[in-house]
């Protein structure tokens, strides 16, 4: 792909050149700490794990992670500089994966810098620290899966707010789809068989079995297939709309 690293480094330096980055940030460490230890009881609960750590992390990345994919296309639509980037010696493939992967490495550095939880229950206890490293990939797999989604639905409007609003709803979709009470009420009027697909889409049920260490290569590829399809659709909508 023809100018992926310069549409890489340009992003995620984009990130760190405004307030964007400091904000995220401060925002996610603040609201996974409440949540672990506030709402999750860490030190009540008496066991040196991150379980409850890795619990909130769908939750937390329903809103954070479509405010960082709201203004991935969103913006380059509004402000005019998409038929700039589109002009330069840069594939559209190489812009739609590069700038998606810059908001991915975005994400991934917040998680990161998790890690003095990490050393914490290290401290505390002797962990499972294998079902440790496998939360943290599922959780990074999953902000992934919802980054796509995002990027795609950004790349169809020129609007950060309606582009955040769609993206947090389709994402929720995806997480309550294996609920039983969505089962349930889905039951009524669609095939058995039907049923079974749409509770396989269901990003909580993927992420709780590899938070919890089991490292099933079917709940990988899923998530790798949703970014991969959804990755590919925000460059089929960016060719259509570029036009306009």
């Amino acid at each position: 792909m023809i100018g992926l690293l310069p549409v890489f480094r340009r992003e995620l330096s984009g990130y760190f050149t405004t307030p964007v980055a400091l904000v995220f940030i401060v925002i996610f460490l603040f609201l996974a700490g409440v949540f672990t230890f506030q709402l999750g009881r860490f030190f009540e609960r008496g066991q040196a794990d991150m379980v409850v750590f890795f619990t909130f992390h769908p939750w937390l990345y329903l809103f954070l992670i479509p405010a960082i994919s709201m203004r991935l296309w969103a913006e380059e639509r509004k402000t005019g500089t998409i038929e700039l980037l589109l002009t330069l010696p840069v594939s559209l493939s190489a812009a739609v994966v590069g700038k998606f992967l810059a908001a991915w490495a975005f994400a991934g550095i917040a998680l990161g810098l998790t890690f003095p939880l990490w050393i914490t229950v290290n401290y505390l206890g002797n962990p499972d620290n294998g079902v440790i490293l496998a939360g943290y990939l599922g959780s990074l797999l999953m902000a992934g899966a919802f980054l796509a989604i995002g990027s795609c639905i950004s790349a169809a409007t020129k609007s950060q707010v309606i582009a955040f609003i769609v993206s947090v709803v389709i994402c929720l979709l995806f997480m309550l789809a294996g609920l039983k009470e969505v089962q349930a009420f889905v039951t009524g009027w669609l095939p058995q068989e039907a049923v079974k697909v749409v509770g396989s889409f269901s990003f909580l049920t993927r992420f709780e079995a590899i938070s919890k260490g089991v490292l099933d290569v079917r709940d990988v590829l899923f998530f790798a297939s949703i970014i991969g399809v959804f990755v590919a659709a925000t460059g089929v909508v960016v060719n259509m709309k570029k036009a306009e």
